[in-house]
């Protein structure tokens, strides 16, 4: 009870609908164009007390925009917000600012994540208003190369020991292309354990890197994959075994979770061969692009620090609630950078990662 206060220190539902109406439905309109697939009947709650926990793969070796445009497009989907999961995210995420789309301050909090410690994750089992999701492959999950896409690593055994303790589903839905945000890129464990002294969960080896060091703002970037979203067949966790909760050991809940892990990648692997087959589909991307070129150039990822940076300007800094982007009149991207001259240093090579720093880490404690 004591910790309960982790539902509202950050959580913002304007924060959230103003970021969805000015940026994220443009971004999802053209650049990722995500559908979810059956999610027509979306999945309520087995018992009605606790939240049911939804599931997921990570998209690996990429900045967590599978995550952003999953919750947003159901943002706009679901009646009943009550339904909308609120996602438990990987501490890193929060630690510095740095790792927030564009330096935007409080990015995830404000979006509704909780860091996903033990204790908040017990804490959030008696959150009723929203439910839950969280990506139980962890950092490990963003972090595996682009040489073991779409293979489910160990899953966190939290997620079936609370399953079990409060007798909730686990609801598994897949991130199809997801993988191929930032593809080609790949995993090296002595570089991502110095990375994650500085905050950053891990550092894409690939052709990405020498582009993220002479145009910082390829930090931040997401090729343009059509990101679909599967949702699976709802998982019993206190189902799967006889024995009861206070005799389970760790190398029970070590094996349920992996019972859960196999029952997820036979179907990850079907939505994959399904969905999958081509992860781009370049001339709807063409066609979302001239159908929206009064938008232009704001969907292009280019423009992407200017549009977060003026978002941040008018909502987190100035504390307005009730406005709209400019988006269409012309010169406004030039505006953008008039009111935020931060942002040149996003396409400044080398040297802009020096500002940059400054800000991302400014309270942090390095190490931590």
């Amino acid at each position: 009870m004591a910790n309960q206060h982790i539902y509202s220190d950050y959580f913002d539902e304007d924060f959230v609908e103003t970021l969805d109406r000015n940026i994220l439905q443009l971004l999802d309109r053209v650049w990722f164009r995500s559908r979810l697939v059956g999610f027509d009947n979306f999945p309520q709650r087995n018992n009605p007390a606790r939240p049911l926990l939804f599931a997921s793969n990570h998209s690996g070796m990429a900045f967590p925009w599978d995550a952003i445009v999953a919750l947003s497009h159901m943002w706009r989907r679901l009646p009943d917000l009550r339904n909308l999961p609120r996602p438990l995210s990987a501490p890193m995420l929060s630690q510095s600012v740095l790792m927030n789309p564009f330096l935007v301050k409080n990015f995830w909090k404000k979006s509704g994540c909780v860091d996903a410690t033990t204790l908040n994750f017990e804490t959030m089992m008696f959150y009723n208003d929203h439910n839950l999701m969280l990506y139980p492959e962890g950092v490990p999950g963003i972090g595996k190369g682009f040489n073991r896409k779409y293979k489910l690593q160990r899953l966190a055994t939290s997620i079936v020991r609370l399953g079990i303790q409060h007798r909730t589903d686990i609801v598994p839905f897949y991130t199809i292309n997801g993988e191929y945000l930032n593809p080609y890129t790949y995993s090296w464990e002595w570089v991502n354990r110095l990375s994650k002294k500085i905050g950053i969960p891990f550092i894409p080896m690939g052709p990405i890197l020498l582009m993220v060091l002479l145009q910082p703002w390829f930090f931040y970037m997401a090729y343009p994959a059509k990101l679909t979203f599967v949702l699976g067949t709802r998982i019993k966790p206190y189902e799967l075994t006889e024995k009861p909760l206070e005799s389970l050991t760790r190398p029970d809940y070590e094996a349920l979770a992996e019972q859960v892990r196999q029952r997820m990648q036979t179907e990850l692997d079907a939505a994959v061969k399904e969905h999958g087959q081509h992860p781009y589909r370049w001339r709807e991307l063409w066609q979302r692009m001239k159908e929206n070129r009064r938008f232009f150039p704001f969907f292009l990822p280019w423009a992407w620090p200017a549009l977060f940076q003026e978002f941040e300007r008018q909502y987190v800094r100035n504390g307005r609630r009730d406005f709209d982007l400019d988006l269409r009149s012309p010169g406004a991207y030039w505006r953008m950078i008039w009111r935020n001259p931060f942002t040149l240093t996003f396409f400044i090579p080398v040297l802009g990662w020096i500002p940059i720093a400054i800000r991302g880490y400014r309270g942090h404690k390095l190490g931590k």
